[in-house]
């Protein structure tokens, strides 16, 4: 069996020193060398881990023979984000999850090969077949992420009118917002939006809906509406000297260097606290995103606390490498218990307690339990809560007839459908966080019911 071809990567110890991708991509050998290990399966099981549903085996084959232009028409009959998707999606847990080569040895790196085929049509410049012909009929996408995206897409391909309304002063939502650049480069995001306005879609940025417009008023002048707001909203840990100078949700923290330029300052306007020793609490991507981003701004020690162990953290595991090798240092089995300040209020320390593991709680993984009187203190000077995101209840709030769980996540049927009549829904203000893929995956299945809806009007 030929080993997997890996992607180059700039040098750890320079990249953080930079914002710069830490991926560098496959060349065209690299790409077709990889490709050469897919066995073309006569029964793939990587397109039902693919919650688009790309024809993976066709658009590798296509690679293997050098026709690039071919392979990424395959791919975008199904995913318009294929170089994010390239880039942020969790193949392991997904396509390549079910390659057989994975028995074995290492999958096919079908994520890599996707993000090669994306990058080689945006380098060369997109190319838009005709456009349909219009429907008459006009849709309202509320969010710019993922699901709004696709949504988009979908319904400008099949005719309908489209306005995307974004509440930030740039589309993209946590694409934007919420990626470090060494992850997901701002330019990449650019260009996937540049190629949905290619299909028509309009965009309206700076447009709060529920505060601006509501949802009825949308109705008044759309056909239907699709929500597709995420969960921006930050969670807290509901402890001691959360309210100090110097702590961070991790959502504020990495848009204002991410959105707002603040790794730049002053060349931008927005600041940032260049903590020197810095812990961000929690296990997943925007964790080690944020453990990064802390190195890059400057600091000398960077410590990730997570109360269970590296078995049960959420984030990928090359999220969790790249971390490791950058000397970010992972304190497990620890949960905070208070954050203590100085006189002028500025963080100081962050008292900690030791954990063990348990039987397998409701989410599968062992709960964690404390051990009394295992207190302990580390020295930093900023704090980063990175535990977790809820949708913003802005949007149901303001609009009659929406139904809401506990969680603030809207109800939805089977086909997106919300329970008012004419408003769909989906990606993270339906299911909580989830992945970019996933998302789109909802936006996709949302945008044909939609097309059915409003073509019976």
């Amino acid at each position: 069996m030929t080993l997997r071809i890996p992607m180059p990567e700039q040098d750890p110890l320079k990249r953080i020193q930079n914002f710069g991708e830490v991926a560098l991509g496959y060349s065209a050998d690299q790409a077709v060398s990889e490709a050469k290990r897919c066995l073309q399966c006569s029964e793939p099981g990587c397109i039902k881990g693919c919650p688009v549903g790309v024809d993976i085996p066709d658009f590798i084959r296509c690679i293997k023979e050098g026709n690039f232009d071919e392979a990424i028409k395959i791919v975008r009959k199904k995913n318009h984000l294929p170089a994010i998707c390239g880039r942020v999606c969790p193949h392991e847990n997904q396509c390549e999850k079910f390659c057989l080569l994975g028995r074995k040895g290492e999958p096919v790196a079908i994520g890599k090969l996707e993000r090669f085929v994306a990058d080689y049509e945006r380098q060369k410049g997109f190319g838009i077949s005709n456009k349909p012909k219009p429907t008459g009929k006009k849709v309202a996408v509320v969010g710019s992420g993922p699901a709004g995206i696709t949504v988009s897409a979908d319904l400008a391909k099949l005719g309908h009118d489209v306005t995307l309304f974004e509440a930030l002063h740039a589309p993209g939502g946590v694409l934007i917002y919420g990626i470090p650049e060494f992850r997901l480069p701002k330019e990449i995001v650019r260009a996937e939006i540049d190629y949905i306005k290619k299909f028509g879609v309009s965009i309206k940025t700076d447009v709060v809906i529920g505060k601006t417009i509501s949802v009825d008023e949308l109705l008044e002048e759309f056909d239907a509406v699709f929500i597709g707001s995420g969960a921006g909203l930050p969670r807290w840990m509901d402890i001691p000297g959360e309210d100090l100078c110097g702590v961070y949700s991790a959502n504020e923290f990495l848009t204002r260097i991410n959105l707002m330029g603040a790794y730049l300052f002053p060349e931008y306007d927005t600041p940032i606290r260049e903590g020197k020793k810095v812990a961000v609490v929690g296990g997943g991507n925007v964790a080690m995103d944020s453990a990064r981003a802390a190195l890059r701004l400057g600091a000398d020690e960077v410590f990730i606390l997570y109360r269970r162990t590296e078995k049960e953290m959420t984030a990928r595991q090359e999220e969790i490498e790249h971390a490791r090798e950058e000397g970010i240092k992972f304190k497990f089995l620890t949960l905070p218990t208070k954050i203590l300040g100085d006189e002028k209020g500025w963080v100081k320390k962050i008292e900690c307690v030791r954990m063990e593991l348990g039987e397998p709680d409701e989410s599968g993984r062992r709960k964690p339990i404390l051990i009394k009187n295992s207190e302990f203190t580390i020295d930093v000077d900023t704090v980063i809560i990175a535990i977790g995101q809820s949708p913003n209840p802005l949007i149901s709030r303001t609009t009659e007839g929406l139904q809401v769980t506990e969680r603030g996540t809207l109800v939805v049927d089977e086909n997106g459908m919300t329970s008012k009549e004419g408003v769909f829904a989906g990606g993270d203000i339906v299911s909580g966080a989830a992945t970019v893929i996933e998302s789109m995956g909802a936006g996709k299945l949302a945008a044909r019911a939609i097309h059915e809806y409003v073509s019976k009007k």
